[in-house]
């Protein structure tokens, strides 16, 4: 038998309506790794509505504005940027651009410009804004890491740029820093994949014999609903000022434990063991390494996957352990050092449900491979 689901209210442009008993909530970046986290918090809170610039959420707890963070009031006439400013509450600016292959200046453009956008809506509708950063503003590109990772470091330059607008603004409202993003703790789902997802799943398969990083080096990384559950009880309390580390502080995972997790993994699913990363440090990658390699047949692929590895890990590992906000008044709970560990293998659960057919090829490959080896 065929059901009905619900379709989600898609506003092409704002409209005037009454007022709810619960108050409304204007999010960015719902479709986002962390987005679709925050929709399942503050849905059963709020009245949400989500901006979106082209592809749908096809979520029928929210209601979708589409419109352009980088157009003059997201691309609204003057008398829809009006309405919409009366009926929303709160903002929550979670949209930006992440992924550090694209050109510096789009990034930079992307995430000022967007932030500046939201905080005029904010101030428009005299409500307070929560401005998702990010923990590794604590690592201050240099003029190096600008001319060696340019993608990474120019992120970085745009949150911090962004948190310094909140602040001169005098908005009411917090800056909200969680480290790498995880998927969930329990399922194991996140939306879409990231860096981290990537990484550990190229761990399993046996495909990183190298790790840009000291053996030593820790990686601080919390579950999304933790996360989420922290930015919710922060926008609940009524939270008006102030940052926010969403990290795990001393709690975080070493690099070698992640390599650990990795092969007890692969060991699971009946995958041949892979060896332990060899960990170097980021500078002998790009003085050594990466320069001998371009003189060898190794594919570009390889290379550039290195250079991958050592622009997340420099971001990713620099100063920790981070502060961290979680578990204090209106900011969720930590989670501890064993139930990252558990979160990480959930998180791999849920990338190997999702690539049965890779999974079954490479442990095919490997038999064969073994059997060659025996048959030799």
């Amino acid at each position: 038998m065929t059901r009905n689901v619900p379709r989600p209210t898609v506003l092409p442009t704002p409209l005037t309506v009454p007022r709810q008993d619960r108050p409304t909530l204007l999010l960015s970046g719902g479709s986002g790794v962390l987005g679709r986290a925050l929709i399942d918090e503050l849905a059963p809170d709020f009245d949400l509505l989500c901006l979106r610039r082209s592809r749908p959420l096809d979520d029928p707890r929210v209601a979708e504005i589409e419109g352009d963070l980088l157009a003059p009031r997201l691309g609204l006439s003057r008398q829809e940027w009006y309405e919409l400013a009366l009926r929303v509450d709160v903002v929550l600016h979670s949209a930006a651009q992440t992924n550090w292959r694209t050109p510096p200046e789009e990034i930079l453009r992307t995430n000022v410009l967007g932030t500046d956008t939201m905080l005029d809506l904010a101030a428009r509708a005299d409500a307070p804004l929560y401005l998702v950063s990010t923990a590794f503003v604590a690592n201050t590109p240099t003029d190096e890491d600008e001319e060696r990772f340019p993608g990474a470091a120019a992120y970085l330059n745009s949150k911090i740029r962004a948190e310094r607008m909140l602040r001169e603004a005098g908005l009411p409202g917090a800056v909200v820093r969680p480290s790498v993003v995880m998927g969930d703790s329990v399922s194991g789902r996140i939306a879409g994949q990231q860096g981290l997802t990537k990484t550990i799943g190229s761990m399993v398969l046996g495909q990183v014999p190298v790790l840009p990083g000291a053996p030593e080096a820790r990686v601080d990384m919390v579950p999304q609903d933790y996360v989420s559950r922290a930015i919710g009880d922060l926008i609940r309390g009524g939270v008006g000022s102030g940052e926010y580390w969403l990290t795990a502080g001393k709690e975080a995972v070493a690099l070698s434990e992640i390599a650990d997790t990795c092969a007890e993994f692969a060991v699971r699913r009946g995958l041949p063991r892979p060896p332990r990363p060899r960990l170097i440090p980021v500078e002998a990658v790009h003085r050594l390494l990466l320069p001998m390699l371009e003189g060898t047949s190794l594919p570009g692929s390889v290379r550039r996957r290195f250079e991958h590895y050592a622009e997340l890990l420099l971001v990713f590992q620099r100063e920790l352990p981070l502060d961290s906000s979680l578990g204090a008044p209106h900011c969720g709970t930590r989670p501890t050092h064993a139930e990252i560990r558990a979160a990480l293998m959930r998180n791999l659960e849920s990338w190997a449900e999702e690539r049965p057919g890779l999974l079954s090829r490479h442990r095919m490959h490997a038999a064969a491979a073994t059997a060659t080896e025996v048959a030799s």
